[in-house]
């Protein structure tokens, strides 16, 4: 868990207008450090499996962030990956479905 001056440094760096306090972009970074500390705290604490549970939580909660950020805000999307030196392994965009058969054999 973070302390208050840590998420208020992480609050101010990643806000995107000035009353922003838990936009996608401020909650992906947030949780991020977080990610960071636990998997610190694992490599010393190898059978703390509660602590483990709390770090799959976390990384599943930012993978659905960055999916949801990625769909609905793509600039934004890129510019916090690059901020926060991510390695991301989401799948791209899926492309529309045709609407008939017929557009996808060229058939008229």
């Amino acid at each position: 868990m973070l302390d208050k001056t840590t998420k208020d440094k992480i609050i101010k760096k990643f806000k995107t207008h000035e009353a922003d306090t838990g936009s996608t972009e401020v909650q992906i970074a947030i949780l991020t450090e977080e990610i960071r500390r636990l998997t610190e705290h694992l490599k010393g604490h190898k059978k703390d499996f509660s602590s483990r549970r709390g770090l799959i939580k976390k990384v599943s909660q930012r993978r659905k962030l960055l999916k949801f950020l990625q769909r609905d805000n793509p600039a934004s999307f890129d510019n916090i990956v690059k901020k926060l030196k991510l390695k991301i392994k989401i799948s791209a965009i899926p492309q529309e479905l045709p609407e008939s058969i017929e557009e996808v054999e060229g058939v008229e």
